[in-house]
């Protein structure tokens, strides 16, 4: 479980506007931590809306265009975490960064 690693994830229950049902999601926290602990921390992924920095960052998924949806980060239980289903290329793990900075304000 390595950061940038793109798994399906099981996001029900959900409260108000929480995104739910299972979508992929892109592990963020630091590998080292991944490995250790029960969690994870993740960023949602959708096909569903538009790119709009730093909100949401234009990424790929299993050779499809994505939406990441920055301000829906969320640590899950790994009991969540389905199947494998790819990992970010670099370039998108950069942007995707960068719009983790900004929504977090560090």
């Amino acid at each position: 479980m390595n950061r940038g690693d793109i798994y399906w994830v099981d996001l029900n229950p959900t409260k108000g506007s929480e995104l739910s049902k299972q979508r992929p999601c892109v592990l963020v926290g630091a590998t080292p931590i991944n490995k250790a602990r029960r969690t994870v921390v993740v960023v949602p992924l959708s096909s569903v809306t538009k790119a709009r920095p730093p909100l949401t960052i234009a990424v790929s998924c299993l050779n499809k265009k994505a939406i990441a949806i920055c301000d829906q980060i969320r640590t899950v239980d790994k009991s969540r975490l389905r199947k494998s289903a790819g990992r970010l290329s670099a370039q998108d793990l950069i942007a995707l960064d960068d719009g983790l900075r900004r929504i977090l304000a560090l």
